[in-house]
């Protein structure tokens, strides 16, 4: 199996599931979780062939999630959909399961934990583009798309003490995502370098975010 060959007949596969997504999570998201996961794994000694594959894969059932407003979760429905795409790419047994299992534990909102190497990583580096500059980009433009119509509704602190999820709701906006989920990720970052690149981005995203809420209360 020539891998360079292997690897460029999956992402033009994968693009396919990227017409007409949402900007939050569209193939450059796809991207640049790539070259993180690459960036990431040449330190943490990944197998950089599954962890290229899984990377390209990973939100190809983020589609379908969206649509549904979040009826099923988007992760574990597209290890599914890995598992009909690789064999005719030549992958082993072992290859194909370490894929679908890196696939399906990049999310924390479900039961799969990451346990090799690759899934730890694409698990990281998928986390990072949603703190940082980007990250918060991607928040507004996600908290729009799933339902909210306003930059905030006043009702953030008291409904982030709750730990409801309200992500698909009326309720959600870029403002309660950041106070739910996104002060957070740094903390679950699995790898060293992970954990480095994490620290700059939150530090970045938090002052962005205090700025934010001194702003809406007309502090200057």
């Amino acid at each position: 199996m020539n891998k360079k060959e292997a690897i460029k007949k999956i992402e033009i596969e994968a693009k396919k599931f990227f017409v007409d997504v949402s900007g939050c999570h569209d193939w450059t998201h796809v991207d640049r979780v790539r070259n993180l996961a690459l960036h990431i794994g040449k330190k943490e000694k990944a197998n950089l062939f599954i962890l290229e594959i899984a990377a390209l894969l990973h939100d190809i059932g983020r589609k379908g999630e969206m649509k549904s407003k979040g009826d099923f979760c988007h992760a574990v429905y597209g290890g599914e959909m890995a598992r009909k795409i690789l064999p005719k790419h030549g992958l082993l047994k072992d290859e194909i399961e370490n894929v679908i299992h890196s696939i399906q534990a990049h999310r924390y909102r479900n039961k799969h934990i990451p346990n090799t190497i690759e899934a730890k990583v694409l698990f990281d580096a998928d986390k990072l583009d949603s703190i940082g500059a980007i990250g918060i980009a991607r928040d507004f433009l996600f908290a729009g798309n799933a339902g909210s119509s306003s930059l905030y509704t006043g009702n953030e602190k008291r409904l982030s003490s709750g730990k409801k999820d309200y992500s698909y709701t009326k309720e959600d906006s870029a403002l309660l995502e950041y106070y739910i989920k996104l002060r957070f990720i740094y903390k679950k970052m699995t790898t060293k370098e992970g954990k480095r690149i994490a620290k700059g981005r939150q530090k970045f995203m938090n002052n962005f975010f205090i700025r934010f809420d001194k702003e809406i209360k007309g502090i200057i």
